[in-house]
């Protein structure tokens, strides 16, 4: 049976396009963004793309691709369309698929419908990627409640950033969420620092476990 995870995180900017293209390599998938908001500059699928390493096949279009970096139903209004989300169904590829999310949860698609409803639809596990700084235990905890009462399965949470143990065991122990590892911030980053930095970080059999609920 193949294995699909959805990537999102506690807030935009967290680093879950970082963590998508080093999951991907990780698990040698196929990334799917399916909407992007803000075309200037690289985009998340470009960025994921360069730093993964992976052939370009294994990087599928996105649905939506609207210009204003914002949430996505006002890119949308911006753009003089409106997005449909009966058409955000995941492709089937042979291979692990990595769904990244636009922003975190609550961001909304259109004016009646949430990144999160789509995810409850979806069925498919969620990683939620978190920072590990100041902030990030209500942020977290926030999340996993909003996933929980959607019943939408959590495969465990990744922080991203310097060492924060303390904040880490809170968050896993409040939330009952599984911890899939950190990522330091990586600097040079590039394909091969993030592969390496993946491989000391992250445990194979976490992805392959069963989800929690």
């Amino acid at each position: 049976m193949r294995r699909c995870f959805i990537v999102t995180g506690t807030n935009t900017g967290i680093g879950k396009t970082v963590f998508s293209a080093g999951l991907v390599r990780f698990l040698n998938g196929a990334y799917w963004k399916p909407v992007q908001a803000g075309l200037d500059g690289e985009t998340d699928f470009e960025a994921a793309q360069r730093l993964s390493g992976l052939p370009e096949e294994r990087f599928l279009p996105e649905v939506y691709r609207l210009r204003t970096p914002s949430s996505p139903h006002s890119a949308a209004e911006r753009d003089g369309i409106e997005i449909d989300v009966d058409r955000l169904v995941p492709p089937h590829v042979e291979c692990p698929l990595i769904i990244e999310g636009a922003g975190g949860l609550m961001v909304p698609l259109t004016s009646d419908k949430l990144l999160v409803d789509v995810f409850a639809q979806w069925g498919a596990p969620v990683i939620l990627c978190a920072s590990s700084e100041l902030g990030t235990i209500n942020h977290s905890l926030l999340s996993l409640e909003a996933l929980s009462r959607r019943q939408i399965p959590v495969q465990g949470i990744a922080f991203i950033g310097n060492e924060n143990a303390n904040t880490e065991r809170t968050i896993v122990e409040m939330g009952h969420v599984r911890r899939l590892g950190r990522l330091p911030r990586l600097n040079p980053l590039d394909a091969t620092t993030l592969k390496t930095a993946f491989e000391a970080s992250f445990d194979r059999a976490d992805f392959l476990a069963e989800a929690c609920s």
